[in-house]
Parts: C-alpha cells; sequence; structure tokens
C-alpha cells in the first residue's frame, strides 16, 4: 500500500473530528447524519425511537476513539486483565451514563433542545437489558464502571440473553410475568464479533491415548457442539480514555439449517438443532424445577464460562504469551458459583487442549481464579445430580473426581480421623442422591476467598464455608459491596449533584470520601433548606409519575417509607405489611390518632415459582387498595406498589426515598447495595444489623440509624432455644390484632383463605423470625414518624447520612480488589489519533499514532 496523500490524511483527520467533536453544532451534523444515513429515515418520518438510536450511534461514535485507543494499548503492552465472570450484568440504560462519564451531558442535552426534541423523552426511549435479576448483576454493572474508571484493563464475561429477566405486570394485585424483548429494537450499544466465535461441547464420552510423547492422555467425544458468538459493548470510564468492554455470548447452532432433511419434507427437523443451540442464551434464569430446566442452566453456566475462558487463551496467544503465563496475563473473579464450573474447564483446556501436566495446570489454575461468595443460605450454594453431571460433563466429572481425591488427602492429613468433615468438605455429596457441589469446587480451585460485607465475611467463617476456612484461612478476606456514584447520584440525583458540586466542586464523583467537606454544612439553615427544597421537588417527581401512571394522589410533604429490592420472606416485605395493617387498624380505631402521614412504596419481582413472594406482593397491593379508598384515614396513609423494579425505575425512586427499609433477618443478607444507594441520596435507614448495614450504620453515626431487632447472634440462639411464634401473636395484642385483621377476610373481599398459607407459616414456622422483631419493628417506625415531624433535624441528619457513605464508592471496593486480590494496577490509555496516518517500516501498512 502506497504512503497515503496529504489529501487522504486531511480526509482522515476531517473525518475523525467529525465524528468526535463534541461542540453543539458537532453534535447536531452527526446527529443529522446518523438519522438519515444509519437510521434511514428524513425528519418527517422519523419516530421518537429513530431520534434515540441517532443519538445512541452518536454517542457510540465518540466512545469508539477511547475504547480502539484502549484495545491498542492493552494488546501493545500485554497489560494484566481482570476477567469477571458473572452469570448477570444488570447495566441499566446506556445513554445517559455514557453522557455523563465523556462528560457531554449538557452539551447534548443542549443539541437536542435547539433541533426542538425532548431530551428527557429521547432518554426514555431506550430499551433496558433486563440480564440481571437484582443485586448479584447490578453489582457486576457498578464494578466495570469503576474497573473502567479506574483505568484498570479488564473484561466483563456473560450472557447475551435474548429475553431478560421479566416485565412484571400487575393484574388485580397479582404478579403477571411478560417476556422482556430489549433486543426487539436492536441494540446500538453492542458490536458483533463473529470472527471470535468458539465452539463448546456437551455430552458424548471421553477415551483415553498415548500422545507422540508416550504421554497419558484423554480425550474428549461430544455429541453435540454449539458455537458461541460474541457481542462486546464498550464501559466507558469516568472522565479518561479507558473504555473497557464487556463480552457477552450468544449460543448458535455449528449449522443453522440441514438442507438434506429439509428436502425429505422434515421441514422443523431442518432448523431442530438451531432451536435446541440458541436455547443456552434465550432466558435469563429458566425455572428449573425440573430436569430439563436444571439441565438448562446448567449447559448456561458451562457455555459461557467455556466460551470465556477460550476467548481468554486467544488473547494470550494474539499476544505472544505463552499458556504457561496464563495466570500472569489474567485474574479471573468468579462472582458467586454460577462460574465455578470455570475451575474443571480451566483444568480441562490446559490437560486436554494444551497438553500441560496436572501439577502445573492445577497451579495455574488457583493462581488464576478468586471466588466471591454472595450468600448465607445453604441451598443457594448450587449443587448438581452427578447423573445430570456426567452425561453433560463426562470429561469435567473425571477432573472434579481427580481434583476431589487429591483434596480429601490433604483434609485428612490436617484433620485425620475426621469423617464427617471429610463428607462435609468432599466436593461430592454423598448423603443421599449424589452430587457435586460447586461452592466446595470454588473453594478449593481459588487462591482469594471474600464474602461482601464485614459480618457476611465473618458468618461464612462461621457457618456455610467454616471447614475450609478452617483448612485454608488464609483465603479469607472481606470485600464489603460498593456502587458507583455516577448512575446512583450524577446520573439519578442531578439537583442534589450540582447542590453538592456548587459547594465543593466536582472531584467528589470519582473521590467519594470528598463528600466529608460537606458535613460542616449540615449545620448551615441556608443549606439545609436547599437540601430540602431539592428533596421536595424530586418527591413531587415521583408523586406526579405516581399520579399519571396508577391514579393515586400521594403527598410529596408526606413521608416517603420505601422498600425496594427482591421479594422475598427473608427479606420481610410482609413485616412492613404488618406495620401498615397496624397503623390502620389504629386509625380506624381511632380516627383522631395524630401520626407522620406516610406513603408507604414498594417495588420489586418475585421469582415466577415463588408462591409465598407473589402472595406477599398480592397481600400489599389488597392492603393498599383498602386504604387508599377509606376516607376515614384522612390521606394519612397511602400505599403504592410500583410494578416492573428495573435500574430505570429505580434511578427515580432512591432519590426521592425520606426512609430506607432494610429490615432483613440478621445473618440472611449477604451485604445489600440498596442501601447505599438510599442513603447516598439522603434517605434515613430503619434496618437490623445485617449485611452492610452494619457498616453504613458505623459510618453515618448511631445516631442517624434507626436500629431494631435481633442481631445475628440472638437469631441462633433463639432458634436453639426452640422458637414459638404463635406464642408472640398470643401475646402481642398490636400484632394479634392485625393478623387477625387479615385472617378475617378484611383485605381480600371476604375471603379468609386468601392470605391463610401466608398467616399460616408465621404463626406455626416463621423462619425469618418476623413475630419475634414485630414489637421492636413498630416501637422503632414510632420514633421514625418523630423523627420526620422536626424537619430540621431529619434534614441534618439527611445530609450527615449522604456525605459520610464516601467508603461505599464501587471505586473504594474495586482499589482493594486490585490490591489484595487481583494484584493489578491502573493502566492509563493514549487516544488513539486517526489523523496520523503513515506507513511502516515493512512499507505500506496503515497505522495510528497513540498519542
Amino acid at each position: 500500500m502506497d504512503t497515503p496523500s496529504p489529501v487522504d490524511v486531511a480526509v482522515a483527520t476531517a473525518l475523525a473530528k467529525e465524528r468526535t467533536a463534541n461542540d453543539i453544532e458537532s453534535i447536531k451534523r452527526a446527529f443529522l447524519n446518523n438519522l438519515f444515513y444509519v437510521q434511514g429515515k428524513p425528519v418527517s418520518l422519523a419516530t421518537q425511537h429513530d431520534y434515540y438510536m441517532a443519538l445512541a450511534y452518536l454517542v457510540r461514535d465518540r466512545m469508539l476513539h477511547r475504547w480502539n485507543g484502549t484495545a491498542e494499548s492493552y494488546t501493545q503492552h500485554r497489560a494484566r486483565t481482570v476477567c469477571y465472570l458473572s452469570a448477570e450484568f444488570l447495566m441499566g440504560p446506556h445513554l445517559g451514563n455514557n453522557l455523563i462519564n465523556m462528560g457531554i451531558y449538557e452539551q447534548v442535552q443542549q443539541a437536542m433542545a435547539e433541533l426542538g426534541l425532548d431530551f428527557d423523552t429521547l432518554l426514555a426511549q431506550e430499551e433496558e437489558p433486563g440480564l440481571g435479576n437484582g443485586g448479584l448483576g447490578r453489582l457486576a454493572a457498578c464494578y466495570l464502571d469503576s474497573l473502567a474508571s479506574l483505568e484498570v484493563p479488564s473484561v466483563g464475561y456473560g450472557i447475551r440473553y435474548e429475553f431478560g429477566i421479566f416485565e412484571q405486570d400487575l393484574r388485580d394485585g397479582w404478579q403477571v410475568e411478560r417476556t422482556d424483548k430489549w433486543l426487539r429494537y436492536g441494540n446500538p450499544w453492542e458490536v458483533a464479533r463473529p470472527e471470535w466465535s468458539v465452539e463448546v461441547k456437551f455430552g458424548g464420552y471421553t477415551e483415553t491415548y498415548t500422545d507422540d510423547q508416550e504421554r497419558y492422555r484423554v480425550r474428549w467425544v461430544p455429541n453435540r457442539e454449539v458455537l458461541g458468538v460474541p457481542y462486546d459493548t464498550p464501559i466507558l470510564g469516568y472522565q479518561v480514555n479507558t473504555a473497557n468492554t464487556l463480552r457477552l455470548w450468544k449460543a448458535e447452532a455449528i449449522e443453522s439449517f440441514d438442507f438434506g432433511v429439509f428436502n425429505q419434507g422434515n421441514y422443523y427437523g431442518a432448523v431442530e438443532e438451531k432451536v435446541a443451540s440458541e436455547n443456552l442464551s434465550k432466558v435469563l434464569y429458566p425455572n428449573d424445577e425440573k430436569i430439563e430446566g436444571k439441565q438448562l442452566r446448567l449447559e448456561q453456566q458451562v457455555f459461557f464460562v467455556s466460551c470465556s475462558l477460550q476467548d481468554m487463551f486467544r488473547i494470550l496467544k494474539g499476544q505472544g504469551m505463552a499458556v504457561e503465563q496464563f495466570h500472569e496475563k489474567f485474574a479471573i473473579q468468579l462472582n458467586d458459583t454460577h462460574p465455578a464450573i470455570a475451575a474443571a474447564e480451566l483444568m480441562r483446556l490446559l490437560l486436554d487442549e494444551y497438553g500441560l501436566d496436572w501439577t502445573l495446570a492445577w497451579e495455574i489454575t488457583q493462581k488464576s481464579l478468586a471466588y466471591t461468595n454472595h450468600t448465607l443460605l445453604p441451598e443457594a450454594l448450587e449443587k448438581w445430580p452427578i447423573g445430570l453431571f456426567g452425561t453433560l460433563l463426562p470429561r469435567h466429572l473425571e477432573i472434579i473426581y481427580e481434583i476431589n481425591n487429591r483434596f480429601l488427602d490433604l483434609v485428612r492429613m490436617k484433620f485425620p480421623k475426621d469423617a464427617e468433615r471429610l463428607a462435609r468438605m468432599s466436593l461430592i455429596d454423598e448423603s443421599g442422591d449424589r452430587y457435586v457441589r460447586m461452592a466446595n469446587l470454588a473453594c478449593v480451585s481459588s487462591h482469594t476467598i471474600n464474602g461482601v460485607a464485614a459480618l457476611h465475611s465473618e458468618l461464612l467463617k462461621e457457618t456455610v464455608l467454616r471447614d475450609f476456612y478452617e483448612l485454608f484461612p488464609e483465603k479469607f478476606c472481606n470485600m464489603t459491596n460498593g456502587v458507583t456514584p455516577r448512575r446512583w447520584m450524577v446520573l439519578s440525583n442531578p439537583r442534589l449533584s450540582k447542590l453538592i458540586s456548587g459547594r465543593i466542586g466536582d472531584r467528589w464523583i470519582k473521590h467519594l470520601d470528598d463528600l466529608k467537606q460537606i458535613e460542616p454544612l449540615a449545620d448551615d439553615a441556608g443549606f439545609r433548606d436547599e437540601w430540602r427544597t431539592i428533596k421536595q421537588a424530586v418527591k413531587r417527581d415521583l408523586a406526579s409519575r405516581i399520579h399519571s401512571q396508577h391514579g393515586i394522589l400521594v403527598d410529596p410533604a408526606s413521608l416517603f417509607d420505601v422498600q425496594v429490592k427482591r421479594i422475598h420472606e427473608y427479606k420481610r416485605q410482609h413485616l412492613n405489611a404488618l406495620h401498615m395493617v397496624t397503623l390502620y387498624s389504629q386509625l380506624k380505631q381511632n380516627p383522631g390518632l395524630d401520626i407522620t402521614p406516610r406513603t408507604f412504596i414498594f417495588s420489586g419481582k418475585a421469582a415466577p415459582g415463588y408462591a409465598m413472594a407473589k402472595l406477599m406482593i398480592k397481600l400489599i397491593t389488597a392492603v393498599g387498595d383498602m386504604v387508599n379508598r377509606d376516607p376515614d384515614l384522612r390521606n394519612q396513609l397511602k400505599v403504592i406498589f410500583l410494578p416492573n423494579y428495573n435500574v430505570t425505575n429505580s434511578q427515580r425512586i432512591y432519590p426521592a426515598s425520606d426512609l430506607s427499609e432494610q429490615i432483613s433477618t440478621a445473618g440472611f443478607e449477604a451485604s445489600g447495595t440498596g442501601n447505599m444507594k438510599f442513603a447516598m441520596n439522603g434517605a434515613l435507614t430503619i434496618g437490623t444489623l445485617d449485611g452492610a448495614n452494619v457498616e453504613i450504620r458505623n459510618a453515618v453515626g448511631a445516631e442517624n440509624f434507626f436500629l431494631f431487632g435481633l442481631t445475628a447472634p440472638e437469631v441462633v440462639a433463639l432458634k436453639a432455644e426452640g422458637y414459638s411464634p404463635y406464642s408472640y401473636y398470643q401475646r402481642n395484642a398490636l400484632l394479634k390484632d392485625a393478623i387477625d385483621l387479615i385472617a378475617s377476610g378484611h383485605f381480600s373481599h371476604g375471603d379468609r383463605d386468601l392470605f391463610r398459607p401466608l398467616l399460616d407459616k408465621l404463626l406455626y414456622h416463621d423462619p425469618f423470625m418476623l413475630l419475634a422483631d414485630y414489637q421492636a419493628y413498630i416501637d422503632c417506625q414510632q420514633t421514625v414518624g418523630q423523627a420526620y415531624s422536626d424537619t430540621d433535624s431529619w434534614t441534618r441528619m439527611a445530609i450527615l447520612n449522604a456525605v459520610r457513605m464516601g467508603s461505599f464508592s464501587s471505586d473504594r471496593s474495586i482499589a482493594e480488589y486490585c490490591s489484595d486480590i487481583w494484584k493489578v494496577t491502573p493502566f492509563p490509555v493514549g487516544l488513539v489519533d486517526y489523523g496520523e496516518l503513515g506507513s511502516d517500516s515493512s512499507g505500506g501498512k496503515l497505522t495510528c499514532k497513540l498519542s
């Protein structure tokens, strides 16, 4: 290729500037060009969605400048890379967040206004990718944001689910699931990379042979193979050049159409392999109550883990590094037990594909993997039936057996003659039907095991992972979760962010500890007035949305008492409901009772197969239906259940909240991150000493936190004594009145049986000890009401909650992971200057200069 002429260089320079310039006129031109040439629409035919797509591609163009430069830098310098393996990535909408991180939010907003378009309407057009169920997936998203913002080389690996978490409707107060069709109009943020596709094996059998060096080897002969196609999304750091990658895998058939079968008249058979293969990335978390669902879920985990590890070996080869250097190049984090099969798959690749001996392969595997545990619930530590596992993954089962044999010998040496310990720690559960224990596999094969809050990490060592802690104490550490202030403050609460930046500058957005500079202003009456004015404006916005979408008028001056999270018995939304019924009953019996007006706001999804959680939603909505229509209450109480809880909706809820309900049974919540988002936005917490509540209370001050309930040791002790929930019901008149009112059919049109399963479980079992904590909760809520009536004092407490949350930034979490677990350092990226084109020394190849 000839050296480019000056004209070529000038054209390239002009093109680069046109596609990356951030002045308002360039943004307007790029937008109109995208509308015409990418969307293929003249203005007269364009829809709001066309406008959104044109804007999204405009932003992506400007991100590609950084994305390509990042990839080029990492490749040239062989940068050590964090690989975050997660079954969930709940990213939320990309457009607003990318504009914030690029620093062009206001320019784009103004450009759209000058074109006569409503910017907020364009933001609302984005289909949110529901690629997660809740906190696990949202944490992964926050961590990707922080990895990029801290300039740490990283790749997030997961599944490109065609249909994500279901969309939730309410019909007569019952949850109804609708398909999440987030890809129906296309996804402007991703780039398909079919040239990097890999094949994943399933089923079949193994056979042994001797290679040309007379070494014993094993060959896996599968009966089915699936193609994994990567789709890449740039993850931009905040006001840095770094743009890392989220790589999600789509499953496709090796041969998607059998022409011979089609010609025989078997039209469905011709596409059978395509349908079966694509099921792997069809839906997030298939119902696994039946064996077919269990198999699909296991296949999904194997699929994305195998794709991701093969991709790492491709990168390793492309950068000219030896297989033996795998652990030097990659630090792999297992986000919970879903990717734990990585241990067996990495061993398989090293042993069977790359010919390493067992000792070296195991050393590389252990040095590469680290494991984050997110639960104290034993049933959430995944295990798979041996029959299913061996049929689907015969080679992996052989490897796991060998890992287990060697591991149990180690246990025997450390704890001789302890058969019960061996049975507990074995990778194979032999207690009945045999299972492969994935959490045990993750513990054995990882160099580090971390919990996600201080209390959680201690309870892990004392309970579900106690045996592993006693064997490997050096492996265990704590990494308290964090959330990104870019999305959860700057984007979701711009008024408050502007107030803070106006006083201390905007450095706090990346150094959240700087918020402490605001602390003296909590005693400034003028600043408290400004803070309170902003809070009321945000509450009015939410109240207006509630009225327009649900037809219910709520008073923005009332206490917004909010519980938004996954619906689960251990999170105890039904304890909150008992409080609502108690207040309702008291007001009905004493209409003149003076209470602080409250608006109870709930949101969250119940797993489709979780009947009790669905009944809890029905109870909340049934109470709300009665309360909201009762004129005797004089609007002192309102109950709202906002359907389809997701990132978009949560961005509206957190800033408007006064009280954050974090009321899980002590010892059951690993950490929580919603508690952090509420507090960052100035909501006060009512909660137990559970998860990260413990650290939040320490940070904000006990006087600014509404604490109630049993502690984790007290929960254990009470259960050991023989907890009798019915006795609490008999002894407590308020509690008895509330439960009896529900049981009478008052909230169910006279149907006494509707809520019987829920009430019977509370009265005769109550595994999460609602009745034991009920009176303490009621008393604490009375204290909350009294505190809210002192507006000035409440505002001061709210300010202190927000500005003392610096340690709960995901930037802090990631910095600790980098130093303590991954051993990686920031790697600043230079931008590719596309205007400086020339020929290399070998003659003629176009090159890009890093600036």
